[in-house]
């Protein structure tokens, strides 16, 4: 069962990575969906403090932590939180995208990117029960930018309290 979303695919201006963002206004769910999401909002290091307010004003956060992550290819910062959707619908700030995680090597991704990546190791051929090698991606968060793959590094920066 997918998760239903209204979104426009756009590639960001106002980021000096340009990775590509989902424009969310809403992300609607049933009951039966998973209400766990992970969120990733980039900010320019130089609004850290300010993206971590936004955020902490927007949402619940699990756990009581946001995670933020940097990389020494990206000019941004990358605050990773959790949220439980309760009402069945959430709003998306700007510049944030929806994640997924591989646990076992702490690989995060968007569906976009995994698709992307299949294919490249699969000559060119999308099939969703190939096998990923996720220890190859350890520490690493995998973007779209275009029809491009973007492989980065990343480490903890700090965790804040929410």
């Amino acid at each position: 069962m997918g998760i239903g979303l209204k979104f426009a695919r756009v590639l960001t201006t106002t980021s000096p990575s340009s990775y590509d963002y989902l424009l969310v206004k809403t992300i609607k769910l049933t009951q039966e969906q998973l209400k766990n999401k992970l969120f990733c909002t980039f900010s320019p290091k130089n609004k850290l403090e300010e993206t971590l307010e936004v955020i902490k004003g927007e949402y619940v956060i699990m756990y009581n932590k946001i995670f933020v992550l940097e990389s020494p290819d990206s000019e941004e910062f990358l605050c990773t939180y959790n949220i439980e959707v309760q009402d069945g619908s959430a709003r998306i700030l700007p510049n944030t995208i929806l994640l997924h995680r591989k646990k076992e090597t702490n690989t995060l991704y968007t569906i976009n990117s995994l698709n992307l990546l299949i294919k490249s190791l699969n000559e060119g051929v999308l099939d969703t029960s190939f096998k990923i090698n996720w220890p190859d991606y350890k520490n690493m968060i995998l973007l779209t930018q275009g029809e491009e793959l973007k492989r980065l590094n990343t480490k903890i920066h700090k965790i804040v309290a929410a």
